[in-house]
């Protein structure tokens, strides 16, 4: 088993890798309220499994619908509704065993019940194992915009369990792999090249590679995490291509794309306003294509999206400041910025 953990003072936890469902922190074991939220694509291979970690404990589960269309405040208000019938208390613990939609959605609703209770992430897809498992960012949608109703609740410990990967669909790990890759634009360009040597024992789910990355995933995000916990500064360089991405779910209808998908054509963008601005050269660009092309991932907007389909989503973004549009752009390959001085001729003739 390997082990990261995110340092928050009383707050800070671990994160456990392994090839199993390694085992629960003692306090967390000895729960005797618990209650597992998931989606009926994940409970009949996994619920089993995780109901063993509490042995002295009867657990309760609730099902969501699966898929990022259910990520609503409807969906949340369910939730809540469970817990008060089943007259939960504060001691409860709340674990979101899923993927990005089950993790985020739990950890809203432990945020706010009873002003507050602990939960776990036990992350199901690459996508929630390398990123939205770990931080604390917690939310629903909003049809006007993506995450805009939420809160930071960092969990109590993060279970990753490799062998999950298995059952994955290709689709699901590839959308991961847009958000795996995205560490190496970030900060570190050597992890990219990793990445590229290591993408043939990655698609075929080598545990050695998959825990190595995963770990190192988790790494970074967890040092991240541990400096700026609230996106005041440093975190916000995890949104890469989210500015872009996430007007793409927003405008396709959430769920047509899934959120790695689009993250990996709000990669490309972004890279190619860096181009322009002479931050990255063509060869580089043609590099991040590569490997997004490798794990089938895409590298244009969706047909027919226009920057004005754009521009409503990104002006309502969470990173907007005084009425500016912020974006994430590489400065140079394995360094980014968040810059608020991008103009519309730039972003016009990423179109072009």
């Amino acid at each position: 088993m390997q082990r990261v953990d995110v340092q928050l003072g009383e707050r800070s936890y671990p994160i456990n890798i392994s090839a199993t469902f390694s085992p629960l922190l003692p306090a967390l074991a000895a729960k005797k309220q618990v209650v597992v939220i998931s989606n009926p694509t994940v409970a009949p291979l996994y619920l089993d499994a995780v109901q063993t970690l509490f042995s002295q404990t009867k657990v309760q589960h609730f099902l969501l619908p699966d898929g990022e269309a259910y990520k609503t405040l409807q969906s949340f208000e369910q939730v809540l509704s469970f817990l008060l019938q089943q007259q939960m208390s504060r001691d409860l613990l709340l674990v979101a065993l899923g993927g990005g939609v089950i993790g985020d959605l739990t950890g809203f609703v432990a945020a706010c019940y009873q002003r507050g209770v602990s939960f776990i992430q036990i992350p199901t897809t690459l996508l929630s194992q390398v990123d939205s498992s770990v931080g604390g960012k917690t939310a629903v949608n909003h049809p006007l915009g993506k995450n805009m109703i939420g809160a930071f609740k960092q969990p109590a410990q993060v279970l990753i369990n490799t062998r999950v990967l298995v059952s994955l669909p290709k689709r699901e790990f590839a959308a991961g792999m847009a958000e795996v890759i995205k560490y190496g634009l970030i900060g570190d360009a050597a992890f990219f090249s990793w990445l590229e040597q290591q993408q043939q024992a990655i698609r075929q789910l080598d545990d050695t590679s998959l825990a190595q990355m995963i770990r190192h995933c988790c790494q970074m995000k967890a040092d991240i995490v541990s400096r700026d916990e609230t996106e005041q500064g440093e975190r916000a360089l995890l949104n890469l291509g989210h500015t872009f991405g996430h007007a793409i779910e927003a405008w396709l209808g959430y769920g047509n794309w899934l959120h790695g998908e689009a993250v990996a054509a709000g990669m490309v963008m972004a890279a190619k306003v860096s181009v322009a601005r002479g931050w990255l050269s063509e060869t580089e660009l043609a590099r991040i294509c590569a490997l997004l092309s490798a794990f089938d991932l895409p590298i244009v907007a969706p047909s027919g999206m226009q920057l004005t389909d754009f521009m409503p989503y990104m002006k309502t973004d969470k990173k907007v400041r005084d009425g500016k549009m912020r974006f994430v752009l590489p400065t140079a390959f394995g360094q980014t910025a968040v810059v608020d001085d991008v103009t519309e001729q730039e972003l016009i003739r990423i179109f072009a």
